[in-house]
């Protein structure tokens, strides 16, 4: 993926894809779910990733809402691997029982992600250690594939000391780990308290994986300073929503909301140049991962290693 990724750039690192709206939770802090839609058609969303896999994306990870509810996921993971791409899954894991995780070998998933929010379940959240530790477990016995547990720590989050028991509760499980700080529904900053810095902290160092280690972003972030970088939203890393549109991600749904069916590599081109306003505070790592890729360019350049356009 690295390799593909410095030498060609006119194609996408990542794309997240939703097949699925709707989710079985209703956590306070998220503006991405509701509780009625449809799933989307199994053979729109295998035209969908067909078109992804068309355009060079190297990773395609299922959001949502929550993307386990969709009653053909494994078919649309099975697709992401016959055409060459990685696939992930973003889930709040409540469906991972030892059938259902067999399931998701057979299908061929590669990377698996849940976020857990606190050790206790609360009004902002139900996807807490306590609901979720069997899960986990069935994880650790059963999984095939990578398995990444992320916490959260900032504005909402009652009891901050939870990252840590959920950060160590994941290494025992032999899971990587990572931190996100809470984000506003716009993506941006919530200011970290003295506390919550160095729990932010002492969890970064505690973690494991080396993706979620590209997080300098962060440290400007939890001390209020902006980032000064270029976001390549809508080049290097796609959104596209349940109705088949390309947004920037997920809290700036609406631009350039171009149909993927239609997207090109002029938009990839484009994109790839756009000031995003949203930058210099944004909190959403996905995007600062799969656009710090091209950090990487210039370093090859001045060794004389000229990648191409």
């Amino acid at each position: 993926m690295v390799s593909w990724g410095l030498l060609h750039r006119d194609h996408p690192v990542l794309a997240q894809i939703i097949p699925m709206r709707r989710c079985n939770l209703a956590c306070t802090y998220c503006n991405e779910y509701d509780k009625t839609s449809d799933p989307v058609p199994l053979a729109e969303m295998l035209r969908r990733l067909d078109k992804l896999a068309d355009l060079g994306t190297a990773i395609v990870t299922f959001s949502g809402g929550e993307p386990m509810m969709h009653p053909e996921l494994d078919a649309q993971i099975y697709r992401i691997r016959e055409r060459g791409m990685i696939a992930g899954l973003i889930t709040n894991g409540f469906y991972l029982g030892p059938d259902r995780i067999r399931q998701l070998n057979d299908a061929g998933l590669d990377h698996l992600q849940i976020s857990i929010d606190n050790v206790e379940p609360d009004e902002v959240s139900q996807k807490s250690l306590k609901t979720l530790d069997r899960k986990l477990e069935h994880l650790a016995q059963y999984a095939e594939f990578h398995v990444n547990i992320n916490s959260v720590v900032g504005a909402g989050m009652r009891n901050p000391n939870d990252v840590r028991t959920i950060t160590q509760r994941a290494l025992d499980l032999g899971f990587s780990t990572s931190v996100g700080i809470l984000h506003d529904e716009s993506g941006q900053l919530q200011p970290l308290n003295a506390e919550e810095r160095g729990i932010y902290e002492e969890a970064v160092r505690m973690g494991q994986g080396l993706y979620t280690r590209i997080n300098d972003f962060q440290q400007n972030l939890i001390e209020g300073r902006p980032n000064d970088w270029q976001c390549r939203a809508g080049a290097r890393y796609l959104y596209v929503c349940e109705s088949g549109l390309v947004h920037y991600c997920s809290q700036q749904r609406g631009y350039p909301a171009i149909p993927l069916a239609t997207y090109s590599v002029d938009d990839i081109r484009r994109e790839w140049e756009t000031p995003k306003s949203c930058a210099p505070y944004c909190t959403i790592g996905c995007v600062h991962r799969a656009s710090s890729i091209d950090n990487l360019r210039p370093q090859l350049l001045s060794l004389g290693k000229r990648p191409a356009a």
